[in-house]
């Protein structure tokens, strides 16, 4: 029985950072200063403290600039925005990322509006999301941009690929579906609401899940040979003897290498990609600031 290729996520973001890192100098010596990413952490939430500290390693790494800004739970709706607005004005700053989630007192939508669309590299803000459906040059959120660049670098050319995204959020599956569109795959959203949703995955030549349920999708929902990049992350319960789960994705990944051409791990397949394309736009927005093109290839 043939078994699917695994794609390797953690070797690729590997790579990107190291590109990232090699097209920092040149910016430092056009310009005299490092490209710098601002991140607003907001409470004590664990999860959310150990991202933040992944990215700050990371952006340093890089050769960049990281201000990292620690506020209490209690703060206001109005202090963070006010906050919000003075990264903006900072000339230093060329990428903002606010820590989501946010206390339940603070509207995110508010404060996402509030930053500068040239310097929203998460790439959240309407604007730029507006400019991604009418095919205009806009950041992209880190994770599905991550999803197409290892989906490009397997496949190639995606022209003609039927492409099923399983969740329709802003932040992964809305995205993730225009930007398969530009690369002119024919593109199906599926949802809790889908009808036979097993029948409608199993057309698809690339099967992109993100909807956050445990190895919902097994192998026989999908075609022979399709591609899967799984962005779920979720931890089971632990078993006896285990202080804490696995963690496993949306694919039930032992099921679908049977019968996938190439699959996604989780863990080591879409995650990391994701801190390494935030460099990555940190860095175009530095470069698009300073009135110049990113160098090829980032």
């Amino acid at each position: 029985m043939s078994s699917a290729a695994i794609i390797d996520g953690k070797a690729f973001a590997a790579n990107l950072r190291q590109r990232v890192a090699s097209a920092v100098a040149p910016f430092v010596a056009l310009t005299d200063r490092k490209p710098g990413l601002a991140v607003v952490l907001v409470g004590e939430d664990p999860a959310s403290q150990v991202y933040v500290g992944s990215k700050k390693k990371a952006t340093v790494e890089a050769g960049m600039n990281s201000f990292e800004h620690r506020l209490p739970t209690t703060v206001s709706q109005i202090e963070l925005i006010a906050l919000v607005e003075t990264l903006n004005a900072d000339t230093a700053v060329d990428g903002i990322l606010v820590q989501l989630p946010l206390p339940p007192h603070i509207d995110d939508k508010a404060v996402i509006a509030a930053i500068d669309p040239a310097k929203d590299v998460d790439g959240f803000h309407v604007v730029n999301a507006g400019r991604l459906a009418v095919g205009e040059e806009a950041f992209v959120p880190c994770t599905p941009l991550g999803c197409l660049m290892l989906l490009k670098d397997h496949l190639g050319d995606l022209s003609g690929k039927n492409a099923v995204v399983i969740g329709r959020s802003n932040i992964v599956g809305k995205p993730m579906a225009q930007l398969l569109l530009a690369e002119n795959c024919t593109v199906t959203i599926a949802h809790s609401r889908t009808q036979d949703l097993p029948d409608v995955v199993r057309r698809a030549d690339i099967v992109v899940a993100a909807v956050g349920r445990a190895e919902m999708v097994t192998g026989d929902w999908l075609k022979a040979g399709a591609v899967v990049i799984d962005v779920g992350i979720n931890r089971l319960e632990p078993e006896a003897g285990q202080s804490k789960g696995r963690l496993v994705g949306d694919v039930a990944f032992d099921d679908a290498l049977a019968r996938a051409g190439a699959i996604t791990p989780v863990p080591g397949g879409v995650g990391p990609m994701t801190i390494a394309c935030l460099l990555r736009n940190t860095l175009v927005a530095a470069y698009r600031r300073a009135g110049m093109s990113a160098p090829e290839g980032i």
